[in-house]
């Protein structure tokens, strides 16, 4: 079967590469200046009565386009009304059709917490990502060592960020760390594609109970957000499920009052 994670880290790191070609991280570095300061995605999940990170999100490899005109100034704004906890942006562009500029252009409009959902795998991008408004990041442990995931999280860490831990399976825990913000457990197999909400239930039961944890991918009813939250999970991040509707914001309302009445 196809790895389709492997061919996306090899894409990333000749991007990153011809980015850095383009801006230096010395310029980047120098660009930063006095940011405004981040929101906390761990306290808005913590505090939260919906705990959904609602996700911008153009395509999908395994699926392809879900929504192609998309516009961040739209879909993100009413994402927040409808009552978010936090906000999830595609940046990688070859493969989920996202930019650098879907954040930028949200940042202004809304209040939230936004993490960069992006294959990170250098300091770079998290330069690039509290430039941009980031207020957390995606680190992906199948797509890095444990060595460079500490690493990168210091860097979040120094930046003013959080990071979403994002593991698979228990061959993963090891990542986890006491610097680790939280936890993110993804449903898909980033390897095949493949979605198993059953993975969250499992791990759950592996997982150290002070933490924060997010279930990723393949979240569709409210049914299953109520039987994640039972075992333990404060965050749900639902992308597709909303992107595909005409409008994803009056459908992440239905979906909460739906938990709601349950």
């Amino acid at each position: 079967m196809k790895d389709i994670l492997s061919e996306i880290i090899a894409n990333k790191r000749c991007e990153v590469a011809f980015q850095k070609q383009t801006i230096s991280l010395e310029q980047l570095q120098e660009t930063l200046g006095d940011l405004t300061p981040t929101r906390s995605m761990k306290k808005a999940l913590t505090h939260s009565e919906s705990g959904i990170i609602a996700e911008f999100k153009r395509r999908s490899p395994s699926k392809g386009w879900i929504r192609e005109e998309a516009l961040p100034e739209v879909i993100v704004p009413a994402y927040a009304t409808a009552g978010a906890a936090a906000l999830s942006i595609l940046t990688d562009e070859k493969f989920f059709g996202g930019s650098l500029r879907d954040i930028r252009t949200a940042r202004p409009l809304v209040d939230l917490p936004i993490i960069r959902k992006e294959f990170i795998i250098d300091t770079y991008q998290l330069y690039q990502a509290r430039l941009i408004g980031a207020d957390a990041v995606l680190l992906i442990a199948a797509a890095l060592s444990p060595e460079q995931c500490n690493e990168l999280t210091a860097q979040a860490h120094a930046l003013g960020m959080e990071v979403l831990l994002e593991l698979h399976s228990s061959e993963e825990l090891s990542y986890i760390s006491k610097e680790t913000d939280m936890i993110g457990i993804n449903n898909r197999n980033l390897g095949s594609f493949h979605t198993d909400i059953e993975n969250s239930f499992r791990l759950a039961e592996l997982l150290p109970k002070e933490s924060i944890w997010v279930s990723e991918s393949g979240i569709s009813s409210p049914e299953t957000v109520i039987r994640l939250r039972e075992a333990g999970f404060k965050g749900f991040l639902i992308g597709e499920t909303f992107m595909r509707k005409h409008e994803p914001g009056e459908m992440l309302h239905q979906f909460i009052h739906s938990i709601e009445n349950s």
